[in-house]
């Protein structure tokens, strides 16, 4: 390849967030067309070397950049919109001429703000090899309410409702009562309205017409926000066998002995 094609080729980012938006950024001087997206001028992302190879290390690269661009701001960072984002990065010849080649591809890691600018570790799918391959046994249930394996209909255990009220930490008040004691503790709330737009949180626990996320919410709720909230589960064989009637898909051992039966002794 010689120097005059070299300088026709561009570093593009493709970033798909958890929400359904995606954006195109590339370090052109000019935006670009490619396959349908308009991929932004963003002169100031900088990307660190790509190697790549056949091994079993996890690839991982880092891209920083200043905060120029109006589709990435700090507040959308620091709240958590860019986490778990999947991206693409791509080499493009802005001349047309030749194709363009992948360059790696996985999601958004660590995210750190400096100076005027962030810098965002991205993790290549080799990173998942990283993961347990084999469950560890567990008193309680290891399968997520609704999953595959648990096989609970989650038809009839999301609603949507408004938020009333806020007390400026984690608890919300909401205009509908729950369906049963704590129904939405271990569960999901996903905001569909108000500054959270898009975020989701876990609740730590629901009594009546309030709810206790696991944190606050990143942005001030203001006004009547719409929400939607989705059942929980605390993984324990007699909620599973009570509330849902679910024991034959129980994913844990709750009578398999732990380590505390080398510490019991007659009479203790």
């Amino acid at each position: 390849m010689s120097a005059d094609m070299v300088t026709t080729w561009v570093l593009c980012w493709r970033i798909d967030r958890r929400d359904g938006v995606t954006i195109g950024l590339t370090g052109h001087d000019h935006d670009l067309w490619i396959d349908g997206l308009r991929y932004r001028a963003a002169p100031g992302l900088t990307p660190s070397a790509i190697v790549r190879g056949d091994g079993l290390d996890p690839d991982l690269m880092e891209a920083s950049g200043a905060l120029t661009s109006a589709a990435i701001g700090e507040r959308d960072l620091l709240g958590g919109r860019w986490d778990g984002a999947s991206v693409a990065a791509i080499a493009v010849d802005w001349t047309g001429v030749e194709p363009a080649v992948p360059l790696g591809q996985g999601e958004i890691g660590t995210m750190q703000l400096g100076e005027g600018g962030f810098t965002a570790e991205l993790r290549g799918i080799g990173a998942l090899l990283d993961q347990p391959v084999a469950e560890e046994t567990s008193p309680d249930c290891r399968a997520a309410l609704g999953d595959r394996r648990c096989r609970v209909a989650m038809a009839g255990r999301r609603r949507l409702v408004r938020v009333t009220g806020w007390d400026g930490d984690a608890t919300l008040t909401l205009d509908a009562v729950e369906p049963v004691a704590n129904a939405y503790g271990q569960g999901r709330l996903i905001w569909f309205g108000g500054a959270n737009a898009g975020l989701e949180a876990m609740v730590a626990r629901s009594e009546e017409n309030r709810i206790r996320l696991s944190a606050a919410p990143a942005f001030a709720v203001e006004g009547r926000p719409l929400v939607e909230l989705v059942e929980g589960c605390d993984k324990r064989l007699d909620t599973c066998l009570s509330r849902f009637g679910n024991v034959v898909n129980f994913r844990g051992e709750p009578f398999l002995p732990g380590i505390d039966l080398l510490t019991r002794y007659p009479g203790a």
